[in-house]
């Protein structure tokens, strides 16, 4: 008798069984609702230090927030991170993370190590488990030398040569992966992150508009913004001004408000 009912054909046509369920439980379960955002950020290690790249814009759901996000942040003058994820996360996860080394350089007088960087990170994401929506690529140059990592919201943590994260992570990953060769030249290096970038951008509708370049090595940091603006530029063709009376009024209807005097009383100004 089971095998039967297991090898029964099922009903033609759609199944509408669990629409009540479903409603229960996006009933019983009310609160905020996610939203889809969109990046693209990569990082490469090449001959002398680390490259970082990344989109400008922020999106909400389907609506384009900002078309100018700088998600390239400070760590400290040797580390600096790329943010996928939720704008105001990872703005304000790596201002905390900048401020923390910053009081260690202070009493110690040394520059963090990129490590020590990763493992405030881990600790802070995973304590939150997954309610801080920052996906993180984080490098830098320090006494043990380049080194790149990603940090995602969970506090999962990876390491490799060249690494990208956000929505428009595998389309970069593919560039990066035909492109990158070990003891990358700087302008190679550069062209490599800025193709991948670009590959995001036209394969991924939450990525777009400029892209961000930052390259860290031992003598400081090249923060280039923007290293290419958009080639698509949005001109309007006509006028969106209507002529009064374009719209038909249809129906009209006044009704005067009936107003009580409640108190009434003149103030004289003093004019001595």
């Amino acid at each position: 008798m089971a095998l039967s009912n297991v090898l029964q054909t099922p009903a033609a046509g759609f199944s509408f069984e669990n629409t009540s369920r479903n409603a229960a439980f996006d009933e019983a379960l009310k609160g905020p609702k996610p939203m889809k955002t969109g990046t693209t950020i990569a990082g490469l290690i090449f001959k002398d230090g680390v490259v970082l790249g990344a989109d400008t814009r922020a999106t909400s759901s389907d609506v384009v927030a900002d078309k100018a996000c700088a998600k390239i942040h400070y760590i400290a003058p040797n580390i600096f991170c790329c943010g996928a994820g939720t704008a105001a996360d990872t703005q304000k996860t790596t201002d905390l993370l900048s401020s923390n080394l910053t009081i260690f350089s202070m009493n110690s007088g040394r520059k963090p190590r990129i490590v020590m960087a990763v493992n405030i990170l881990q600790d802070m994401l995973y304590r939150y488990r997954g309610s801080i929506g920052a996906s993180l690529i984080l490098g830098g140059v320090d006494c043990t030398g380049s080194h790149l990592y990603t940090v995602g919201p969970y506090g999962s943590v990876t390491t490799d040569r060249y690494l990208a994260m956000g929505s428009g992570n595998l389309n970069a990953l593919g560039i990066l992966e035909d492109g990158f060769k070990p003891d990358l030249e700087l302008e190679d290096a550069k062209e490599l992150v800025r193709a991948a970038i670009q590959a995001g951008i036209m394969s991924d509708l939450g990525s777009g508009h400029n892209i961000d370049i930052c390259v860290i090595t031992k003598e400081g940091i090249d923060y280039i913004r923007p290293y290419q603006e958009s080639e698509f530029k949005v001109t309007r063709e006509i006028k969106y001004k209507f002529a009064p009376g374009t719209t038909a009024v249809l129906r009209e209807k006044v009704e005067p408000l009936k107003l009580e005097l409640v108190d009434e009383s003149v103030k004289h100004m003093d004019t001595a």
